[in-house]
């Protein structure tokens, strides 16, 4: 799910021009041109899109987005992203309990993200539960990831943190056992994502979902040989510092996701945002780090297929 301040919506003039742009914000915007090269989508939230999984796949792979990294975000998610995986050549799954759901469960925090809505307090014996489900889906075939974890202190208090703090340990070491891929999920928390990193050791393969920081984090980043995804909020006018750190950061790290049904690139800002859109995004991307969009797009495929091991 989208992680950084820079979702927050339009400022001043740019919000009048959207609403200009965007007659009807439930209208999905028209299909881009195609791409030379097939890339994946690495972080997706089909489960959280209209219709269909097939017609959303189907759409995508006519613009050369032929593979997605279905994210689950709490235990039923997760289970569904297994799932359908299982059931799709063209998608692998991520699972996980976002970091805002471990506060939900430990405190019944309203706060929390969860599609199961409120819930009582269950404590640290329901979260650890919850973790062991994690656990064993981890270890399935189709899961290629162990995500969207991490911190997100946007609206967190202490209490909080230290459920959230506690779950992303866990999941470090949930990867770590498995082999799986970490997607990480920071949200003004940059400081305490990379201690955490550190302090327990990084899995072999970290990915920065949603890539959130700015360009002296996207160095410390890319120096611990960790991959930065950058979603459609790259292309946003408030979002300089996103475009400053994909500058920077090396060719063989860099990723692209729609983190669909969030953070739909411009000029379509508002509307749905689904895996085929991925092309507006690259071609946004290539012309950051002014490089042709299928040399972008050969990176970025060889990128992704390293980063989760498919």
């Amino acid at each position: 799910m989208a992680a950084t301040a820079s979702n927050s919506g339009p400022v001043g003039g740019e919000r009048k021009n959207e609403r200009d742009k965007n007659t009807d914000k439930d209208v999905p915007p028209p299909p881009p041109a195609p791409l030379n090269v097939p890339v994946a989508d690495s972080h997706t939230h089909l489960d959280m899109q209209a219709g269909p999984v097939e017609d959303a796949l189907a759409k995508a792979a006519s613009v050369g987005v032929t593979t997605v990294i279905q994210v689950g975000c709490d235990v039923s998610g997760s289970r569904w992203a297994a799932e359908t995986a299982a059931a799709h050549d063209a998608v692998w799954a991520a699972v996980a309990l976002h970091p805002n759901e471990a506060p939900r469960i430990v405190h019944g925090d309203p706060d929390g993200w969860s599609r199961q809505g409120a819930r009582e307090p269950g404590g640290r014996a329901a979260l650890d539960a919850a973790l062991e489900e994690i656990d064993q889906l981890a270890a399935l075939p189709q899961v290629k990831g162990v995500g969207e974890t991490g911190l997100d202190f946007f609206r967190t208090g202490p209490e909080g943190m230290e459920a959230q703090e506690y779950s992303f340990r866990r999941h470090i070491d949930i990867a770590k056992r498995h082999g799986k891929a970490l997607v990480i999920h920071d949200r003004d928390a940059h400081a305490d994502v990379l201690r955490v990193l550190e302090e327990e050791g990084a899995p072999e393969r970290v990915v920065f979902h949603c890539y959130s920081g700015d360009a002296e984090m996207a160095k410390v980043c890319a120096a611990a040989g960790y991959y930065l995804s950058f979603a459609g909020n790259v292309t946003f006018k408030n979002a300089q510092h996103l475009r400053d750190a994909l500058a920077v950061t090396p060719l063989d790290r860099v990723l692209v996701e729609t983190d669909a049904p969030f953070l739909t690139p411009m000029p379509y800002r508002g509307r749905p945002n689904a895996p085929y859109l991925i092309p507006v995004t690259l071609r946004a991307m290539a012309a950051v780090r002014d490089i042709d969009e299928d040399a972008l797009a050969t990176a970025v495929a060889a990128n992704t297929a390293r980063a989760f091991g498919y």
